[in-house]
């Protein structure tokens, strides 16, 4: 499972209550980038399409590896673009996608909130301005994230399951 939205959402929050409840693994996506990456959007710099493809294809390796060995997780990207998700998720047909969608204002007040997280605040317009929502073709879950973590959580249990029946 694929968890993705904007900076802020709750990405790394819902998605570790999903790998609870799923009795699997979890891996923070952003733990995947390169160190320049990283020293870039602490300084308030948008990352370029070139600086996340190798990020996106390191996810990608992660994903299949845990696939070759019949594993299952729950991974954080921000995947904000359809381009990304298809390098991220492309033919996996056993990957769900899971889209965490909120309001600028929401998101943006968690995130003057929050503390010691490199992505300031300033980027949440560049963020917005190159998200790309998921189409229906992509089959994704998509949950609004102004509730608490565990409810959105359990609904997204609760799709899964729909889906399975």
């Amino acid at each position: 499972m694929v968890v993705m939205g904007v900076s802020g959402s709750g990405k790394t929050t819902i998605a570790i209550l999903l790998a609870d409840a799923l009795h699997c693994q979890f891996l923070e996506g952003d733990d995947l980038h390169p160190q320049s990456n990283v020293e870039k959007m602490r300084g308030g710099t948008p990352l370029t399409d070139a600086d996340r493809l190798p990020w996106l294809h390191r996810i990608a390796g992660k994903i299949d590896d845990w696939r070759s060995r019949r594993e299952s997780g729950v991974l954080t990207c921000s995947a904000l673009k359809r381009s990304y998700r298809d390098i991220v998720i492309g033919d996996r047909k056993d990957v769900t996608l899971v889209y965490l969608h909120g309001s600028w204002e929401l998101i943006h007040q968690r995130m003057a909130a929050r503390r010691k997280h490199f992505m300031p605040a300033a980027l949440l317009d560049s963020q917005f301005a190159t998200l790309e929502e998921p189409g229906p073709d992509e089959n994704p879950i998509v949950v609004d994230v102004s509730g608490q973590p565990a409810e959105i959580a359990a609904e997204i249990v609760r799709q899964l399951e729909a889906r399975a029946v």
